[in-house]
C-alpha cells in the first residue's frame, strides 16, 4: 500500500464524503474514488458502504483506518526523526489571543511527547490577524479561530464554541439567559482596525459595520467595554473579569475553533500537528 494512497483513505473516511474529501486533498473527486476502489481491490474487501443516505466506514474499514494514522504517524515521526538528526527540525506555531484553552493545553503535551526533540516556537498573535502570520512566513501552522478569508490556506475545523455578548455587569441586558443580536443594534461595539480580514471583522462585529473603540487584544476588548460600556462578542465559556459578564446570543452560530498551514506545505510536523490537534480537540 503507498503512503498516498492511505492518505487519500484516510481524508474520505474522516471526512465521510468523497466530495469533502477531494477538496481536502486538492484534487477532483473521480481519481479520488479510483484510487479507493484500487485499494479495496488490493485489500481484497469494500472499505466504504455507499448509499443515497451517504459513505460509512465497513468493518474493515475500520480495521484499515486504524492501521493507516498508525503507519501514517509512523512515516511521518521518520521523516522528523532524520530532520532532527540533522538539526533541523524545528516548527512555529501560531496561536491566536487567548491561549488558556484546555485543549490547546493537551495538544502542547502531546506534541512534547510525540516530538520530544523537535524545537517548538511559539508566537502569540493578536486578533488584527487570524491567520497568525501564516501568508507573512512567520509561523509554519496556526491554531485559531474563524471565519477568515482561507485562500492559500488548508484549514480544518477543530470544535465550535457558542458565543455571547460582553457586557458591563451593571448593563440593563447583563441579567438575561439569553440575547438576541437585534437586541443590541444602535449599540456601540470595539471593532478592530482598518484593514483587518473582513470576514472576521464581520463575524466578530455582530454581522454589522458597527462604531465603537478600536482594539487588538483579547485585553483591550475586555477593557473596552469594562471603562466604555460597549459591546462585544466572546465565548461564552471563557471566564472574564470582576465587572463583566456574558450572556449568550441566539441566531448567532458557533465560533469555529481551527488549525491552518499553508497549502501545499507536506512538512511532516504539520501533519502531525495537525492530527494531534483533532485529538486534542475532540475531548
Amino acid at each position: 500500500m503507498e503512503l498516498r494512497t492511505l492518505r487519500y483513505f484516510v481524508a474520505v473516511a474522516e471526512e465521510l464524503h468523497f466530495g469533502r474529501a477531494a477538496a481536502r486533498l486538492h484534487m477532483s473527486q473521480p481519481p479520488l474514488s479510483r484510487a479507493i476502489r484500487r485499494l479495496e481491490a488490493e485489500v481484497g474487501a469494500p472499505l466504504f458502504v455507499r448509499s443515497s443516505a451517504g459513505v460509512s466506514l465497513t468493518a474493515v474499514g475500520a480495521v484499515l483506518l486504524e492501521e493507516a494514522r498508525a503507519l501514517l504517524d509512523r512515516a511521518d515521526r521518520a521523516r522528523v526523526r532524520v530532520a532532527a538528526a540533522a538539526g533541523a527540525a524545528t516548527v512555529t506555531i501560531g496561536i491566536l489571543g487567548d491561549s488558556g484553552d484546555p485543549a490547546a493545553a493537551r495538544l502542547a503535551d502531546a506534541y512534547r511527547r510525540r516530538h520530544p526533540h523537535v524545537e517548538v516556537r511559539v508566537r502569540d498573535t493578536d486578533l488584527t490577524d487570524p491567520t497568525c502570520g501564516l501568508r507573512a512566513g512567520l509561523v509554519d501552522v496556526a491554531l485559531t479561530r474563524g471565519p477568515f478569508d482561507e485562500t492559500g490556506l488548508e484549514v480544518r475545523a477543530l470544535r465550535a464554541d457558542p458565543v455571547g455578548a460582553l457586557l458591563r455587569a451593571d448593563d440593563p441586558l447583563a441579567g438575561r439567559g439569553s440575547l438576541d443580536p437585534a437586541e443590541l443594534a444602535g449599540r456601540r461595539w470595539f471593532r478592530f482596525p482598518e484593514g483587518t480580514d473582513p470576514l472576521w471583522q464581520e463575524y466578530w462585529s455582530g454581522g454589522g459595520r458597527r462604531g465603537g473603540p478600536v482594539v487588538r487584544t483579547v485585553h483591550e476588548c475586555r477593557q473596552a467595554v469594562l471603562w466604555n460600556g460597549t459591546v462585544g462578542m466572546t465565548l461564552v465559556d471563557h471566564e472574564v473579569p470582576e465587572g463583566l459578564r456574558v450572556v449568550p446570543l441566539t441566531g448567532t452560530p458557533p465560533n469555529p475553533a481551527v488549525v491552518a498551514w499553508n497549502e501545499g506545505d507536506t512538512n511532516p510536523l504539520i501533519r502531525s500537528f495537525v492530527r494531534l490537534a483533532a485529538a486534542a480537540y475532540r475531548r
